[in-house]
């Protein structure tokens, strides 16, 4: 049973449904609404980071709650902007540091970087999406990394957009039954590998994107089986260590979900 392709699919089936829900729970729907109130307020950096329920929203808007605590650096992130491709922000891997200063971009905008749509309900629909990840991932990790996926696909346009982020690049190498492994080799040989093994434009098409998420799931599905029999003491003495659930339903399925076709 694929379980976590059912759950993508159930989820992504209707995903302004599965959004609306998200953003009619309590919790979501009062700090959004706190969000909206009163982030046209904020007039500087300082103002942004002092007010934590408005910046841990935004930051979490952006997959970025784990560094929530660190604002010395997310003030070096927003004071230098994206303008200059010397600045801090364009310096870093994470792209996600770029979009959350292009946001919030008071290095350019000054007192009215909080007054754009982006930074409003822009971000807003951001927090409601990455919420609706997280709480998938609360259940299954897998369905969370899929979800993340679809939603990012059509920005990468090549195989260093996928290597700077681990989400991305645990779900592209899963799909492709490459090991974890390989991200100790050389970045620029991981990029050309990654280059002869997936057609980047394949990512501007919704059918063609879904159909790959769906690849990444049946394997997420068949080494989380493979990983439980593996560590089944009854199963290794009945000699069933090897892939368990990699029936012949499971291979079937595996080959219908071909690589972006």
């Amino acid at each position: 049973m694929l379980s976590t392709i059912a759950d993508y699919r159930r989820i992504s089936k209707d995903m302004t449904r599965s959004l609306s829900l998200t953003a009619r729970k309590p919790d979501v729907s009062r700090e959004t609404a706190y969000y909206l109130a009163n982030i046209g307020k904020i007039t500087s950096i300082d103002d942004f980071l002092k007010d934590y329920r408005l910046f841990s929203y935004a930051m979490k808007a952006h997959g970025l709650n784990d560094m929530t605590y660190a604002k010395a650096f997310m003030r070096k992130v927003l004071t230098e902007g994206v303008s200059n491709s010397n600045s801090f922000a364009n310096k870093l891997s994470d792209s996600r540091y770029r979009d959350f200063a292009k946001t919030f971009n008071f290095e350019l905008l000054g007192s009215r970087a909080t007054q754009t749509s982006a930074a409003q309900t822009g971000t807003a629909t951001l927090f409601v999406q990455q919420t609706m990840e997280e709480n998938a991932g609360d259940q299954n990790e897998g369905v969370r990394l899929a979800l993340y996926f679809t939603r990012k696909a059509a920005s990468i346009k090549g195989p260093f957009q996928i290597l700077a982020d681990k989400a991305l690049t645990q779900v592209v190498q899963t799909a492709l039954g490459l090991s974890p492994n390989i991200s100790a080799a050389d970045i620029d040989k991981q990029a050309s590998l990654l280059s002869k093994l997936v057609d980047f434009s394949d990512f501007q098409d919704p059918a063609k994107v879904s159909r790959f998420a769906q690849r990444f799931a049946a394997m997420w599905d068949a080494s989380q089986a493979s990983n439980n029999a593996s560590s089944n003491p009854s199963l290794i003495l009945l000699g069933a260590a090897t892939p368990a659930g990699l029936d012949s339903d499971m291979l079937t399925k595996l080959q219908t979900l071909r690589l972006g076709r």
